[in-house]
């Protein structure tokens, strides 16, 4: 009988040394005037401030890409798909899509150092999200002409609108 009273003396105990350690560092971490996070970075209007080498969604300009595929080729999880035809009459290639599927993108910024004209790069953009995974994949050459130039970052709502729209916006610098 000893036993299982010392037992449950053991368990009270143990649950109330818990609690009081808990309660102290919660008190000892309070700061009523740090507020709550959206009070501090006011996050859906403004972006909140992120590290200067931070990964974030590509960045991807439309204008300068030669498709050359060295980005693709680099890509150790393989997401990246590139479509481009022969221009007639002239070298080169037209694109006709440039999707990265972020469902299998790691954030390695492998696809950034082969570029030899540097139209992919790493940015800012730490939300990019949706509810379902085709909302994952978005390809760069259906976006709306700011995001797709890289003058404006990447949102959700530009990546919706892509969806929509039938026919690329740009059908490449080598027209």
């Amino acid at each position: 009988m000893w036993d299982w009273l010392r037992n449950i003396y053991l368990a009270v105990y143990t649950v109330g040394h818990g609690m009081y350690v808990t309660l102290r560092y919660w008190l000892i971490t309070y700061q009523p005037e740090r507020g709550t996070f959206t009070e501090r970075f006011e996050y859906p209007e403004k972006p909140v401030p992120v590290a200067a080498r931070y990964r974030g969604f590509h960045r991807y300009d439309l204008t300068t890409c030669i498709a050359c595929d060295q980005c693709a080729k680099a890509c150790p999880v393989d997401c990246i798909y590139i479509g481009k035809e022969r221009v007639e009459g002239s070298k080169g290639f037209k694109i006709t899509g440039f999707a990265i599927d972020y469902s299998k993108c790691m954030f390695c910024a492998l696809c950034v150092e082969p570029c030899p004209v540097d139209c992919i790069f790493m940015g800012a953009t730490h939300d990019l999200s949706c509810y379902s995974r085709d909302g994952c994949i978005v390809d760069f050459s259906r976006l709306p002409l700011e995001v797709a130039w890289g003058r404006s970052t990447l949102n959700p709502t530009a990546v919706a609108e892509s969806k929509v729209i039938a026919e690329p916006v740009h059908g490449g610098p080598n027209q």
